[in-house]
């Protein structure tokens, strides 16, 4: 599902004999997702067939976390009292961070499943324990 652009995206493809430069506005559209290779972008600017304007992009996980490191390091160039751009940056990166520190749904079953099998035949897992109740646990087993 495509959303506004809140902002502006220039983009520039070059070839040797050929430059195309497009610009997406705030009247242009966008979509972001990851897939099971890469991520994924497009930005359309609707419009009649003169300024329509269509882009796709889709980076390999690698090369987009390569991107993050390359982002990561060369921030210290934006201006220091930049704050509404650097807050919308770091609110952008702690959701992607936070999203991908959770445990999708398909793989908490599945480590269900695994933990049940584990406890059928005798083992105990317990390291989903809380540290309070891991010293619950010690002092019971003392």
């Amino acid at each position: 599902m495509s959303k506004p652009i809140p902002d502006k995206a220039e983009v520039a493809l070059e070839y040797p004999d050929k430059l195309y430069i497009g610009t997406f506005e705030r009247s242009a559209r966008f979509d972001a997702h990851v897939d099971q290779t890469g991520i994924s972008l497009r930005l359309d600017r609707p419009g009649d067939a003169e300024s329509r304007r269509s882009i796709r992009m889709h980076l390999h996980y690698a090369l987009f976390a390569e991107v993050l490191g390359d982002l990561a390091r060369t921030v210290s160039a934006m201006p220091p009292d930049d704050a509404a751009h650097r807050e919308a940056l770091r609110d952008g990166a702690k959701a992607l961070f936070h999203a991908l520190r959770a445990i999708p749904a398909h793989a908490r079953a599945s480590d269900r499943r695994e933990r049940h099998n584990r406890a059928r035949v005798g083992e105990t897992d317990i390291s989903g324990l809380s540290p309070d109740e891991e010293v619950g646990l010690l002092h019971i087993m003392e």
